[in-house]
């Protein structure tokens, strides 16, 4: 069954291992956590032009490449306007604060938890996630995962069927706006929702794909029918090559 990520109280445990600085176990687990995700996204590109400026990743692929699942007209309001959003409203909010010169990584952790950050942290969240759902699927998507790949996710769910309803129905029944994820989360492989910005990350846990559920992503080829959506993306799109990069087996 899948679990939900909630944004609260994440930052609260205290750690157990000795560090002298005060860092919390917690805060230790998101700091390796985003690191990975980093290298995973490629997310935190900052203009070599304008410093201190986040700069919207290219897309891995032309806006028409993933028809007749998600059409270019959806792709390019998607990425153009709500991506790009993000991008612009990241760079307004630190703009003359000590988070200007920080990469996203670093400000998602900052802010995360924090309530009088939120909507910073919204929006650095927003445009990793994003960039991490465009890696997280392929025209030449779908199919079995690669071998490596395959044997975790036997392990962890029992068949590939298993998981990937788990994943669809993480997706479907998501209330609200929010997304879906296969993680690893220490030995084992899982399937976590997040609401809103949220990223599994800021709980420790490693992301390898996701499926973004907010209506934007869907509502102009699918309206209300967010599981026809999910099941496109989950058989004819989704890039297990990519999960198992993240993962480490490949």
């Amino acid at each position: 069954m899948a679990t939900t990520a909630t944004g609260g109280g994440f930052m609260d445990e205290r750690a157990t291992f000795s560090n002298g600085n005060g860092i919390t176990r917690r805060g230790f687990i998101m700091a390796a956590s985003a690191l990975t995700f980093t290298a995973m996204t490629g997310a935190w590109t900052r203009s070599a032009f304008a410093a201190n400026v986040i700069v919207l990743p290219p897309l891995p692929y032309p806006e028409n490449a993933l028809e007749p699942v998600i059409s270019a007209r959806a792709i390019g309001f998607h990425y153009g306007k709500h991506h790009q959003g993000y991008v612009n409203n990241i760079n307004k909010l630190v703009a003359g604060t000590d988070l200007a010169d920080m990469p996203l990584e670093k400000i998602i952790q900052k802010t995360a938890g924090q309530a009088d950050k939120t909507s910073i942290f919204n929006n650095a969240a927003q445009v990793c996630n994003h960039t991490f759902y465009w890696k997280s699927m392929n025209p030449k998507g779908g199919g079995k995962p690669p071998p490596a790949l395959m044997k975790e996710i036997e392990s962890s769910f029992g068949t590939l069927d298993a998981c990937q309803k788990e994943l669809a129905s993480a997706a479907t029944t998501q209330f609200g706006s929010g997304w879906a994820w296969l993680v690893k989360d220490g030995e084992k492989l899982k399937v976590v929702n997040t609401g809103n910005a949220d990223n599994p990350m800021t709980r420790g846990m490693k992301p390898l794909l996701t499926i973004d559920v907010w209506e934007h992503a869907y509502y102009l080829d699918y309206q209300n029918n967010r599981a026809e959506y999910v099941k496109g993306v989950i058989d004819k799109l989704i890039d297990w090559n990519f999960a198992a990069e993240n993962l480490g087996t490949t």
